[in-house]
């Protein structure tokens, strides 16, 4: 992953490079995102925000398109949550994967090599010229799973 410094340089090559205006709040959104290590929804995101930065004036409006640019331009990463919309990690990580606990929400990352092996199998098979991807593997944790089990969901 990038070093802070290095992000929000990149940041301000990309704000340049689309004409667009370099302020406070870009900045600390992705402050929040860097230093808030995790998965995090925009309202996560915003309440980190509030408490970190209370004399910020940031709307969720702003969070948003932020993020948005974030994403466009690899500052950022989310995974869909359908419905429940997206939830952003900071980008330039090293690749991985991710199990999502349909309980609780929890989200462990996850490298595996067999997995990483076998896709490059599969798209060679199919003669398609993979580019990247993206695994989300849905199911429970440990501990949602014994509530489930146990009957006290």
């Amino acid at each position: 992953m990038l070093e802070y410094e290095l992000m929000l340089k990149e940041l301000q090559k990309v704000i340049k490079s689309k004409n667009l205006k370099y302020t406070k709040q870009r900045e600390v959104i992705l402050y929040a995102l860097y230093h808030n290590r995790g998965h995090h929804s925009p309202e996560d995101i915003l309440n980190y925000i509030k408490s970190s930065f209370p004399d910020e004036n940031i709307g969720i409006a702003t969070i948003y398109r932020t993020l948005t640019l974030f994403e466009e331009e690899g500052l950022a990463e989310s995974i869909s949550f359908g419905k429940d919309g997206k939830k952003y990690e900071v980008g330039h990580k090293n690749h991985h994967d991710h199990l999502i606990c349909l309980e609780c929400g929890k989200i462990i990352e996850f490298v595996d090599e067999i997995i990483e092996k076998q896709q490059i199998v599969v798209s060679k098979k199919y003669n398609f010229h993979m580019i990247d991807h993206t695994m989300k593997i849905e199911g429970y944790c440990d501990k949602c799973y014994k509530k489930i089990k146990l009957g006290e969901k």
